[in-house]
């Protein structure tokens, strides 16, 4: 980046204060003490903001900042916010990282971001973007804290410098102002400057950075009157007189900026720096900026003014000959103006021209008239790209020029948002498509600008993308593909949007009009799917048996035959049919694939597939299906909702395997993503029912009613189906706290949602074992029929987890043998199945029914056996109710053996198993949210214990992770 020459060492004045503070942040980020006479403790990253007013020197310091760092031998990035590249996004961002990665080949750049290439590289301009969907924001700002911590490790010490910080780009100042707090835990030390009267809303963020850890932001204080005339006589020579110098400061106030220009133009005039000439200040000081400056402007000759215009228009960095074109001068006439321009002290550099300061090029700018302004940004737009840089670079002028039906406007911005969008920024793409749509297009692009908008606008603004997408729907449009596209993109944003019968209503209008077989199939295909997630539905058997009929007489040989295969696979394991029904369903949709990241596919059906094999008893397949996913996910930079269910979902699957400190670890990775994507929506509810339904499982019932009193889980319930169903996890939540009455309402009206739709299977949502514990105190009768016919259900559906959970609680709210033999039975199914925490559950119920009904010796066994299991699992509770129970027949508690990998978190051991699979340690902690250096530490610890074979990872790192060594989900 060109910057000022001359100016980067002028003396600063009455800064001693602010380079103090420099100077402690950059010795304690060398790891020095401040006196450089020996090191410290340890090398610490600060965060260090300086703010006021502009032309209070703030570009000046932060100029000695960076020279001071580079003394140190430190990396330095550096950036500057512009006026007019705002609306540019990532502005900033390239700016700081490109000149860094820039000088790299294709194949070392590719080899130096991994996975992250594709994601981070369009943004930073180091690639163009690949085919498919975009990243979503939060993907990318991920990646780009990847590429950025991996910068701050490889090149510490790391000094990275922003300037003009309120007039950085959205993109980049959200990103930043979210990275920032981590500076201080990097070998990095990150310095920003900005005007706290010009932020905009987008950079409120930036006010709540530290000027040094702990405090607040360091204000910029005006010089004082002795410091201005310092000063002055630097620059007017020692015999400038009191009154003179008192004069300067008084007219600019202590500003630094003003105080320099008023003495050069004193020198220009000629003027004599004592007290008969300090009258003519005020009048000189007018001409510094605003009306002065346009004046002095104008009296250059008009070629000269077009040129500085031209500048104005085009911001920071400005190239000659492109600013030429623009004000529509010969090579020669412009470099005669920039002379002069120089000369002036308006414009400085040769081979990059800049404005001396942001003042003037903003008074240049304003004093440009408005129609000519226009014009100048019209001719910018032509000029960038008669220059090759692009529909992008154009787009910010044409954002700036008056609509006129221009369909060359329509088809840059169209491009630009394209290019935007894939590179990650939704909001600039929004922009574009906006201001296209104004220009306006043709009457025959209209329904696809309207689409490409309705697309841009679906992460940030799903109620605008309904509107968008329906009026486009309202257009005539000559293209059948391009009208099922926008269809399709409109059901799914309804579902998202819980609207999830206007989603069906949609594509079953739009069945009805088409004349193709193959697209009819494919809306019946979507119409199913969001059917089979509405608990609305109003007949939900008659759609079961229409999806059959389809399934059954369907081959797999596309997409669209495999997604109904895979819905029928999942209505059975609904409506509880053999569960080896519903797997040869499952196997059948898996024959030609499933895509989980399809750019005009949703990923709900090969998650109902998956699901399929988890409620089957085959949750090593699940997540097998999970892994590969996740890992789709985030090789596209889909790190919000998509990532947040993946999560949820491997933890739901964990839960059932009876890995509880495990899916609690994944759970709230979940639900800290889904927080990010906002409250109450489909995905925070999954993760909210998973983690309560953990907790509980664990026995930290306190810790389960403040998650749900924090996130207001409770009524109203979602409109689409959950997993688990939020309203029998809320009234498990409730007869969890003792509040049996409250519980069996919920649970009932659980029952009437789901039983008319033939949701009958209790290995999906057991209801119905729930309703029998809550009745079984007041109508033991009838919470005794409840719990046998859900043993009836899971007979038919006939998994050994099933059946054995349904026997557990039917011995529950039973009595005598019968008890006796249900209890027996439970074990000898979950023997067979994998449910683990459901198995200590039986037995440690079989142990404590055998105790008390006068078998100690068998009760012991049990006991001792259930102490073990629960343990194992991680459930806390049951290990002190086996606990009590021991001891109330007089027995000593074993110690349990030493799990090894108890102080392990389920992320920690992935990474350590992928990092020994050869994966980038960075990678995949940055990945799973972890720290690098854990990973590294925890890694070498098991070379140390049992080398590298996969044999001893997986026995040292846990038996859970067997699926994982074949199928990782992580980088």
């Amino acid at each position: 980046m060109t910057r000022r020459a001359g100016r980067n060492r002028r003396r600063l004045l009455e800064r001693e204060a602010e380079l103090a503070a420099a100077d402690e942040a950059l010795c304690e980020l060398a790891g020095l003490n401040p006196d450089d006479s020996e090191p410290a403790e340890r090398p610490r990253g600060a965060l260090l903001a300086f703010a006021g007013p502009a032309g209070l020197g703030k570009t000046t310091l932060l100029a000695e900042v960076r020279r001071r760092a580079a003394a140190k031998g430190c990396t330095v990035l550096s950036a500057r916010g512009g006026d007019q590249e705002q609306r540019v996004a990532f502005h900033v961002a390239r700016q700081l990282i490109q000149p860094q990665l820039a000088g790299s080949s294709d194949a070392a750049l590719r080899l130096q971001l991994g996975s992250w290439y594709a994601i981070v590289g369009p943004a930073l301009g180091l690639c163009t973007a690949e085919a498919g969907a975009p990243p979503d924001p939060q993907g990318l700002r991920d990646g780009l804290d990847w590429v950025l911590t991996h910068l701050a490790v490889q090149r510490a010490p790391l000094v990275l410098v922003l300037d003009d910080a309120h007039w950085a780009d959205p993109e980049s100042l959200s990103w930043l102002a979210a990275f920032a707090p981590r500076a201080e835990e990097l070998p990095m030390l990150l310095v920003v400057a900005y005007r706290p009267d010009e932020l905009p809303d987008h950079a409120q963020q930036f006010r709540g950075l530290p000027g040094r850890a702990g405090h607040r932001p360091i204000d910029l204080e005006p010089l004082t009157a002795p410091a201005v005339g310092r000063l002055v006589r630097e620059q007017l020579g020692g015999h400038a007189d009191d009154a003179f110098c008192r004069e300067c400061w008084a007219v600019t106030a202590g500003n630094p900026f003003e105080a320099i220009e008023l003495t050069a133009k004193v020198r220009d005039r000629g003027l004599e720096p004592n007290e008969a000439g300090a009258h003519l200040l005020r009048d000189l000081a007018a001409a510094v900026k605003g009306s002065g400056l346009v004046a002095r402007l104008e009296r250059l000759g008009s070629s000269t003014v077009r040129l500085a215009w031209a500048g104005a228009v085009l911001g920071t960095e400005i190239p000659p000959a492109l600013a030429a074109s623009v004000a529509g001068l010969g090579a020669e006439e412009a470099a005669d103006a920039a002379d002069r321009l120089r000369d002036a002290r308006i414009l400085t550099g040769s081979d990059t021209l800049e404005f001396v300061h942001p003042l003037i090029a903003t008074a240049v700018y304003r004093a440009i008239p408005d129609a000519v302004r226009v014009a100048l940004h019209g001719q910018a737009a032509w000029s960038v790209v008669d220059a090759g840089l692009g529909s992008t670079a154009a787009a910010r002028h044409l954002m700036e020029t008056h609509p006129e039906g221009d369909p060359w406007v329509v088809q840059h911005l169209r491009a630009a948002a394209r290019e935007t969008l894939r590179a990650g920024a939704p909001d600039a793409a929004r922009r574009h498509l906006a201001r296209a749509l104004r220009e306006p297009p043709a009457c025959e692009d209209r329904a696809a600008v309207l689409f490409e908008l309705g697309c841009a606008s679906l992460l940030t603004e799903p109620a605008t993308t309904v509107n968008h997408l329906r009026a486009a729907l309202e257009e005539p449009i000559a293209d059948p593909a391009l009208r099922q596209g926008i269809v399709y993109r409109l059901s799914q944003v309804l579902a998202h949007s819980d609207r999830l019968g206007e989603a069906s209503d949609t594509l079953a209008r739009e069945a009805r009009l088409t004349t193709d077989p193959r697209t009819r199939l494919r809306m019946q295909a979507e119409k199913f799917m969001w059917d089979a997630f509405r608990a609305d539905e109003p007949d939900s058997p008659a759609r079961s048996r229409r999806l059959a009929r389809l399934a059954d007489r369907l081959t797999g040989r596309d997409l669209t035959e495999r997604y109904i295969i895979g819905l029928r696979a999942w209505d059975a394991t609904l409506r509880a049919e053999p569960a080896a029904v519903a797997l040869s369903h499952a196997e059948r949709a898996l024959e030609g694939g499933l895509g989980w990241a399809a750019e005009d596919r949703g990923f709900e059906v090969p998650v109902l597939v998956a699901l399929t094999f988890l409620y089957a008893d085959r949750p090593g397949r699940a997540e097998e299906l999970f892994a590969a996913g996740t890992a789709e996910f985030e090789r596209q930079g889909w790190r919000g909702a998509h990532l947040s269910f993946a999560y949820t979902l491997l933890a739901y699957i964990r839960f059932r395997r009876g890995r509880l400190a495990e899916a609690e670890d994944f759970v709230r990775a979940g639900l800290r993503l889904a927080e990010r994507v906002g409250p109450r929506t489909p995905v925070e509810w999954y993760a909210l029912g998973t983690l309560v339904e953990v907790l509980l499982a664990r026995g930290r019932l306190d810790e389960a009613v403040q998650v749900a009193h924090d996130h207001d889980f409770g009524e109203p319930f979602p409109a689409a189906v959950t997993f688990p169903d939020s309203q029998t996890v809320y009234g498990e939540l409730l007869l969890a706290r003792g509040r049996p009455k409250e519980a069996a309402v919920e649970l009932a009206a659980a029952g009437r949602r789901l039983d008319p739709r033939g949701m009958r299977n209790p290995a999906w949502c057991p209801w119905q074992l729930h309703l029998a514990l809550a009745e079984a105190h007041d109508a033991p009768d009838r919470a005794r029929e409840i719990a046998l016919d859900a043993v009836h259900r899971a007979r038919r559906y006939a998994t050994a987890s099933a059946i054995g959970q349904a026997l557990r609680v039917a011995a529950e709210v039973s009595g005598g043998t019968e008890r006796t033999g249900f209890l027996e039975e439970a074990v000898y199914h979950l023997e067979r199945s994998p449910a683990g925490y459901e198995l200590a559950r039986a037995v440690v119920d079989l142990g404590t029914h055998l105790r008390r009904t006068g078998r100690p010796q068998e009760a012991a066994e049990h006991l001792y056996r259930g102490l073990e299991a629960a343990g194992q699992c991680g459930a806390d509770g049951l290990v002190d109710s086996a606990r009590d129970e021991l001891a109330a027949a007089g027995l000593r508690p074993r110690r349990l053996r030493a799990i090894e990998t108890d102080a392990l978190t389920a992320r920690e051991r992935t990474a350590a198993v992928l990092t020994a699979q050869g994966r980038d340690a960075a990678m995949v902690a940055t990945a799973l949210h972890l720290d690098e250096q854990a990973v590294t530490r925890l890694l070498s610890a098991v070379y140390r214990k049992v080398g590298t074979d996969r044999a001893g990872l997986a026995e040292a790192l846990g038996d859970g992770l067997t699926d994982t060594l074949e199928a990782p989900h992580g980088r």
